[in-house]
């Protein structure tokens, strides 16, 4: 009698069959959404920062004023750009006023546009940000 039920159980199983093999395509199917709009998500989160980023980097234009405008009549641009020429030197802070006559920029000039722009840098991130973006797009 225990093979009998064994094939009762057995016939059982197979006509269940069709059924699990629905569920488990309609769950491939919604884990295949879920999946593209968690990846929409992240791409819409992706974009929101770089527009936030763009955004923060047009504020940093300079002449937007403030603490944009040049110091001693050295712009954010020729600052970056100095201190960019400085890596021919290892970075000798010693050689700024070197770096900086080869530019046009005086010595007096250099050194109240470096303390000028060093104290910006530090005290306002879109300084810091707009330093960063001229230093490697120079």
């Amino acid at each position: 009698m225990g093979m009998f039920k064994q094939l009762k159980d057995m016939k059982k199983a197979v006509e269940a069959a069709p059924g699990l093999v629905d569920q488990s395509m309609q769950m491939a199917d919604q884990a295949q959404q879920m999946a593209a709009a968690q990846q929409a998500a992240a791409q819409q989160a992706a974009a929101q920062q770089a527009a936030a980023q763009q955004a923060a980097t047009q504020q940093a234009a300079p002449g937007a004023g403030g603490d944009f405008e040049p110091i001693a009549g050295v712009s954010l641009e020729q600052f970056a750009q100095v201190c960019k020429g400085l890596a021919a030197h290892g970075y000798d802070q010693s050689k700024g006023p070197e770096v900086a006559a080869s530019m046009g920029i005086g010595p007096a000039e250099w050194q109240q546009a470096l303390d000028g722009w060093n104290a910006r840098v530090k005290a306002n991130p879109a300084v810091a940000q707009g330093f960063s973006a001229a230093y490697h797009g120079s």
